[in-house]
């Protein structure tokens, strides 16, 4: 089985995609979706947030404005910390990649590391290529982008397979025991298309990282509230990706801002949100948050009275900017273009990180560690949630909801939905939380636990 990416999935219709899934049902293989990247010309890239075609993109600048990211010569970089990205395959044209992304947004040079499983890259213009060396530029520039002081190593597995991808992240974790991994991929957490053997494996390497006071955090996924149900030939209900339906994950949905020019950036600062959901019937290009509630790990307390009840542990926790009209403005392999996905949202998290770390590190505390606890502490308190995250309440993650695909879904709505979790943050004053916030029960009063029905999953316990 593989994983597969997240990004803006080209697919000629819903329809198409129906058709297309038996073939791949069979070897329980999905195939690994398309990145969309729409390449800009050095001009384009000045010019943003319009690009081109009328669809807008944004620069590291934009985004540090829009999600009010603290910047200056007192402002804390990530300095100290390591960011670990899990790929497959790698890029070839990472370093000089980065190197451009850097020079032209005036960014200090990264600090990169790599721990990989081979060093053989996938054929140049293959469809590997094409999506995970992409993801690859992606993730590492724009976790720089947002803690441009951390140290980036890349994790590479030799393939993209569940079993190497679980494999690749178990060894970052036992090198890096106490980093934020960012996982940019997932598949389906139960049913043909889910790995249980590989999601054993992740869960107890998560579980050691959060022992250790390491972070995990993974993209939702970029087929709204269907995941690969859909690629799979049966009948498509409610499902939540793997890993960020992990409890020891911090899971990752998606956002697009409101129209221009009130949308995400707008002149300057923050504008306005909604679920992402995206239709480009010119190129048959659509993308949705991911978002459900599990079916495999039961609700944890701390979503408990903020999350729905509906069923088991609620996804996603956060959102960030997914949008592909709206997208990143990334280096890849010599060219500048704009790109959407949750891939995007998940690895600037993963930067948010890095400074609270810096901040706790300072005031002589430790890791953020298990955020998520965290994270709905904050939200329970009106005021600090206002002042802390934007409230996404408009939009749904109805994969194709344009096209009348009749997918589930689910709407937003005030404080936690499904579609993008507690929202999108206010970085400056959601750090000042994170850096004096210190829950009981983020510090593993419980110790986590085992349960044998086959996955090796983890039960939480109520703190004593």
């Amino acid at each position: 089985m593989r994983f597969r990416h997240f990004g803006v999935v080209a697919v000629a219709a819903v329809t198409a995609a129906f058709v297309a899934a038996s073939a791949q049902a069979a070897s329980f293989r999905p195939a690994a979706s398309g990145l969309t990247f729409t390449p800009l010309t050095a001009q384009e890239v000045q010019q943003a947030p319009t690009c081109q075609r009328g669809l807008l993109c944004y620069t590291p600048q934009m985004i540090q404005q829009a999600y009010d990211v603290p910047t200056g010569p007192t402002a804390p970089t990530g300095a100290g910390e390591t960011i670990v990205v899990v790929v497959a395959y790698g890029s070839p044209f990472l370093a000089a990649d980065v190197d451009n992304f850097d020079q032209v947004f005036g960014l200090p040079d990264a600090n990169l590391g790599e721990l990989d499983q081979q060093t053989v890259y996938a054929p140049v213009g293959s469809n590997a290529f094409q999506t995970w060396a992409l993801e690859t530029s992606l993730d590492v520039e724009w976790a720089h982008a947002i803690a441009p002081g951390a140290r980036i190593v890349v994790a590479v597995a030799a393939n993209d397979d569940t079993s190497n991808l679980a494999e690749m992240t178990r060894e970052a974790i036992q090198a890096y025991p106490d980093a934020i991994v960012v996982n940019s991929f997932g598949g389906d957490e139960s049913g043909l298309a889910s790995d249980p053997d590989a999601e054993n494996v992740m869960d107890k390497a998560f579980a050691s990282l959060a022992l250790h006071g390491g972070t995990a955090v993974a993209a939702s996924g970029d087929l709204g509230a269907t995941n690969n149900t859909i690629f799979t030939g049966v009948q498509p209900t409610p499902m939540a990706s793997y890993p960020a339906s992990s409890p020891l994950v911090l899971a990752v949905g998606g956002t697009e801002g409101n129209a221009y020019p009130g949308g995400l950036w707008n002149n300057g600062q923050y504008g306005g949100e909604q679920v992402w959901n995206e239709v480009f019937l010119d190129t048959g290009q659509i993308g949705a948050s991911g978002g459900a509630p599990s079916t495999v790990y039961p609700l944890p307390i701390w979503q408990r009275g903020v999350a729905a009840a509906r069923g088991g542990r609620a996804v996603p926790d956060v959102a960030w900017n997914a949008a592909a009209n709206g997208g990143v403005i990334i280096s890849f392999g010599g060219q500048f273009g704009a790109i959407g996905g949750t891939s995007a949202a998940a690895p600037q998290w993963a930067g948010v990180l890095a400074l609270a770390n810096e901040l706790r590190a300072k005031a002589d505390r430790s890791q953020v560690g298990l955020v998520t606890p965290v994270l709905y502490f904050l939200g329970r308190d009106k005021a600090t949630y206002r002042q802390d995250f934007h409230d996404i309440t408009v939009g749904n993650n109805v994969f194709a909801d344009a096209l009348g695909s009749g997918l589930p879904g689910f709407s937003a709505g005030a404080g936690y939905d499904y579609a993008t979790g507690l929202g999108t943050p206010d970085v400056s004053h959601l750090l000042a939380s994170l850096a004096a916030t210190e829950p009981s029960f983020s510090r593993f009063g419980d110790l986590l636990t085992s349960h044998g029905h086959g996955h090796g999953h983890v039960t939480f316990h109520p703190g004593r």
